[in-house]
C-alpha cells in the first residue's frame, strides 16, 4: 500500500513539472515599476505564469518558448480598478488595450461574478484577473441590492463572500445602521469596503471605519466639502480645501480611484444630445455591444442641462495635489456604462486624463499598475502580487515600443500582453478586437 501510494505521488509530481510551462524575454528593456528606474537590455523568464527571475541568464531545456523583445519596453500591465465589464468580449477589449487585472464595480451577473470569473483567473478563459464587488444600498431608487438592516447586512456580506466577491460596494443611500454591520462584518471576513459616500454617515466616518478605497474622485463633493452655495449648486469647493480632503484620505492610508477622464466626459454630455452623438460615432464605439449602444443613446445625462465645467477643473487640480502629496491614486471609470467610455481604451483615456492634469508619467503609470496591486495586497487576503515586475509577481506583462516613463502613448499600441499565463502577440490581439467588432457590428 505504502509503495502503490509513493507511486501514485510521484506520478502526480512528475505530472505537475511536466504541466509547467516557462517562456523567456529577451533583450527587453524592463520597467519594473517598484521604483523609477529601467533595468536595460535584459531577460526575463515566467515559470507558470509567474516571474521566476529578472536579469539572470538560465540553460533552459529545449523547446522553451522564447520572445525576442528586440530592444522594447517590458512594464506590468495595466489595471482598471472601476469598470462595469460583464461579457467575454469586453475583456477582450480590456486585454487587447494591456490590461490585466480588473475591478468590476457593481451589478455583474452571477454568471460573470461566479462562471467566468473562475475561468479567466484560471487561465482558461482570455481575459485580465478579475476581482469582483457586491453593491448594496438601503433604497431601490439606484437599482442595487437593498439591505436596510444589520442582521441583513451581515448576511450579505457573508453570502458575497461565498460568491467569490472580495469586495462590498456602498451606495448613496445605505442606512448608518447597515454600514455600521457591513463595516464590522467585512473586517471579520476579509472582505473590503469600496463605493460611494453614504450620506448617511460621511467620508470621514466611513474611512474611520475600514473603507478601504474611495470610487471617485467626486465623492469628496458629496461626503466632505462644504455644501455649495444654494443660488449656485455646481459651484467647485475652494481650493484652500483640497489639504484637508488629502490629510483624511491620507490619515486612513485611503486609496481614492482617480476618474478625471469619466466625470469629464459626463459632464460634457450634459443637455448635449450631439455630444452623444459624437460618442456613438467615434471609432472606438464599433466595439459596443448593441445593448451598451442602445443604452448610451438614451442615457439621461443629455436630458438635462447642467454645467459642471468649473467642477471637472477643480478635480484635476485635486487629483494632482493628491498625487504630488502621495495619496495612492488607482485609476479606473464606468465603462462601458457611461457614454463615452469604452472599455479597455477608457482606461488610456484616463491616464492621458491625468497626464493633462499635470500628474508625472510615472505618478499616472502608478495608478494604473503599482498602486492597483498595492490595494488588492492590502484588501484581498492570500491574492497573488501583481503591479511589479519582480521574482514571485503574477506576470501581468505588456510589451510595447516605447520607454512609457517618456512616451506614454506607447501604452495605446501593445506588442504583445501577457495574461492568465498566456502570452498574445500584437497580431493576436488586433484579432481580438477585429473579432468583436465583427460580432457587434450594425446590422
Amino acid at each position: 500500500m505504502l509503495r502503490a501510494l509513493l507511486t501514485l505521488w510521484m506520478l502526480f509530481a512528475c505530472a505537475t513539472l511536466a504541466r509547467a510551462e516557462t517562456v523567456v524575454f529577451t533583450d527587453v528593456n524592463v520597467v519594473p515599476m517598484d521604483r523609477e528606474r529601467v533595468i536595460a537590455r535584459t531577460t526575463v523568464i515566467v515559470t507558470d505564469g509567474v516571474i521566476s527571475s529578472i536579469g539572470i541568464k538560465a540553460k533552459l531545456p529545449a523547446g522553451t518558448k522564447v520572445i525576442d523583445g528586440k530592444g522594447a519596453w517590458l512594464v506590468p500591465g495595466l489595471a482598471d480598478m472601476h469598470n462595469h465589464v460583464t461579457s467575454r468580449d469586453d475583456l477582450a477589449l480590456l486585454l487587447a488595450n494591456g490590461v490585466t487585472a480588473m475591478l468590476n464595480m457593481g451589478e455583474a451577473t452571477n454568471a460573470f461574478a461566479g462562471r467566468t470569473r473562475i475561468a479567466v483567473n484560471k487561465g482558461e478563459v482570455p481575459g485580465p484577473y478579475i476581482f469582483t464587488a457586491f453593491v448594496v444600498d438601503s433604497d431601490p431608487q439606484y437599482g442595487h441590492f437593498v439591505v436596510r438592516t444589520a442582521d441583513e447586512a451581515r448576511a450579505i456580506v457573508r453570502l458575497a463572500k461565498t460568491n467569490g466577491y472580495s469586495f462590498i460596494k456602498v451606495y448613496t443611500n445605505l442606512s448608518a445602521e447597515a454600514f455600521a454591520a457591513l463595516a464590522g462584518e467585512a473586517k471579520a471576513q476579509g472582505v473590503g469596503i469600496v463605493g460611494h459616500n453614504v450620506k448617511a454617515v460621511g467620508l470621514a466616518k466611513q474611512l474611520a471605519a475600514g473603507q478601504a478605497m474611495i470610487a471617485h474622485v467626486e465623492e469628496f463633493f458629496y461626503g466632505f466639502f462644504p455644501e455649495p452655495p444654494a443660488d449656485d449648486q455646481n459651484a467647485p469647493p475652494a481650493d484652500a480645501r483640497i489639504a484637508e480632503a488629502i490629510a483624511l484620505a491620507k490619515a486612513h492610508d485611503a486609496f481614492v480611484t482617480s476618474d478625471l477622464f469619466n466625470y469629464r466626459t459626463i459632464a460634457a454630455q450634459f443637455g448635449k444630445p450631439e455630444v452623444v452623438k459624437a460618442y456613438l460615432a467615434a471609432p472606438e464605439a464599433r466595439y459596443l455591444s448593441p445593448a451598451d449602444r442602445l443604452a448610451w443613446a438614451g442615457s439621461g445625462y443629455q436630458k438635462k442641462a447642467v454645467d459642471l465645467s468649473r467642477r471637472v477643473a477643480f478635480e484635476a487640480r485635486f487629483v494632482k495635489a493628491m498625487a504630488d502629496a502621495g495619496v495612492p491614486l488607482i485609476a479606473g471609470g464606468d465603462a462601458p456604462t457611461i457614454p463615452g467610455q469604452v472599455p479597455g481604451f477608457a482606461l488610456h483615456e484616463e491616464i492621458d486624463a491625468m497626464l493633462a492634469a499635470g500628474l508625472t508619467p510615472w505618478q499616472a503609470l502608478s495608478a494604473a499598475t503599482r498602486t492597483p496591486g498595492e490595494f488588492i495586497a492590502k484588501t484581498v487576503p492570500g491574492a497573488a502580487k501583481f503591479g511589479v515586475l519582480a521574482p514571485g509577481y503574477r506576470a501581468d506583462l505588456l510589451l510595447v515600443a516605447d520607454n512609457p516613463l517618456e512616451k506614454p502613448a506607447t501604452l495605446r499600441a501593445p506588442l504583445g500582453v501577457m495574461a492568465g499565463g498566456r502570452w498574445f502577440d500584437a497580431a493576436a490581439l488586433k484579432a481580438m478586437l477585429d473579432e468583436v467588432a465583427a460580432k457587434r457590428a450594425a446590422p
